[in-house]
C-alpha cells in the first residue's frame, strides 16, 4: 500500500491508500505510528469495517485496553467500547441546552484522564451513522500549547491541575452550563449507571509527551477542579480560577479543532495523550453506534490524589 496525506480542516490528516481488509507490512505499520504521533488525528474512508479487523489494526499501535466501564463492553468483543444512542440507554444521556433536547453530548474530554493514566490513543468506526448529529470533534492540544505566549508558557510550567470525576454536569467547574438542564433520569452518581468512582487525578499543567518530547497543553474542561498549591508560583486563588478560565477558552478556539461527520465506513485513529476530544450529541430516537478500542497507556501521565 501507498499511504499518502490530505490535510483535514485545522488539525489532523486523511490517510489515502490504506485498505484495512489488506495485510499491513511492517514498513506501512512504521509509517502509520510515525504519522499517528506527526498529526494526531488520523482519517480513514471507505474502509470495509468488521470487528476482527477493527480489533487487529488498533493492535498494530500497541496492547489493547479494556475499557474500566463494563457496563458498556461488548460481550463478544471485549476489546470493543460501545457507544450507542438511539436506544433504551438513551434515557441517562439526555440533557437539555439552550432549549434543545439532545442525547449523548460530551464536552472536551481526554479518555481515562480521571484514572491519572489515560490510554495512548483510541480507534472509533462507524457502525451505524446518525442522520442528524452525532459529529466527534478533536482538539489538539499540542497546538494549543505552541499558540500560547512566553509569560502564560513560563507561569504554566510550574502548576499541577486536579481533575475530580463527576456524572452530574453542572457540578464540572469549567464547562459551559449556559442554558444547560439536565433530563429528568441523569444519573445522580456512578453507580447509578453501574459506573466506579475514581479519586481526584493530578496532571502538569504542561504535559510532555512521552513519545515525541512535544508539549502538550495539560487542560480540558470536563471534571477540570483546581489548580494545586497555586501560592507556590505566586498565585492567589482567585488568579489561579482565572487562569484556568482563561486556559479554558483557550482551548475552545476553532483553529485548534477538526469535527468529524460521520459516513459508513469511516475509521479515526487519534493519539489521546495530545488531542481532547467532545461529541454533539443526537437528537431523541436517531440511532447511531460507534466502536471502540482503545490503546494501552504505558506512562502514568498524573497522580492518583488520595492524601494529599
Amino acid at each position: 500500500m501507498k499511504l499518502t496525506v490530505k490535510p483535514l480542516d485545522n488539525i489532523g490528516v486523511e490517510i489515502q491508500g490504506f485498505d484495512i481488509t489488506r495485510p499491513l507490512e511492517e514498513a506501512e505499520r512504521q509509517q502509520l505510528i510515525a504519522l499517528w504521533h506527526q498529526y494526531g488525528v488520523l482519517v480513514f474512508r471507505n474502509q470495509d469495517i468488521t470487528p476482527e479487523n477493527q480489533i487487529a489494526f488498533s493492535r498494530h499501535f500497541g496492547p489493547l485496553a479494556l475499557h474500566p466501564l463494563k457496563a458498556t463492553r461488548s460481550e463478544a468483543y471485549p476489546e470493543l467500547f460501545e457507544i450507542e444512542s438511539g436506544g433504551d440507554k438513551d434515557k441517562s444521556m439526555t440533557a437539555i441546552y439552550k432549549g434543545q433536547t439532545i442525547v449523548g453530548r460530551l464536552d472536551w474530554h481526554i479518555d481515562l484522564h480521571y484514572t491519572g493514566k489515560p490510554n495512548h490513543g483510541a480507534v472509533l468506526t462507524a457502525v451505524e451513522v446518525a442522520g442528524e448529529g452525532g459529529l466527534t470533534g478533536f482538539g489538539d492540544l499540542a497546538k494549543a500549547y505552541d499558540a500560547l505566549d512566553d509569560k502564560t508558557r513560563e507561569l504554566i510550567a510550574r502548576l499541577e491541575v486536579s481533575y475530580a470525576f463527576s456524572m452530574q454536569r453542572r457540578h464540572m467547574r469549567y464547562v459551559d452550563l449556559d442554558g444547560y438542564e439536565p433530563g429528568p433520569h441523569s444519573p445522580k452518581k456512578p453507580a447509578d449507571v453501574k459506573f466506579p468512582d475514581f479519586p481526584e487525578s493530578v496532571y502538569p499543567m504542561v504535559m510532555t509527551h512521552p513519545v515525541t518530547g512535544m508539549k502538550v497543553l495539560g487542560i480540558v474542561e470536563q471534571f477540570l477542579d483546581r489548580v494545586i498549591t497555586p501560592y507556590k508560583a505566586g498565585l492567589s486563588n482567585d488568579e489561579s480560577i482565572e487562569l484556568l478560565e482563561r486556559l479554558v477558552a483557550h482551548t475552545r478556539d476553532p483553529q485548534f479543532h477538526y469535527f468529524h461527520q460521520w459516513q459508513p465506513g469511516d475509521m479515526v485513529l487519534w493519539d489521546n495523550w495530545r488531542a481532547m476530544h467532545c461529541a454533539t450529541g443526537t437528537p431523541p430516537g436517531v440511532r447511531r453506534r460507534i466502536n471502540r478500542t482503545t490503546i494501552e497507556g504505558d506512562v502514568q501521565l498524573g497522580r492518583v490524589l488520595l492524601e494529599e
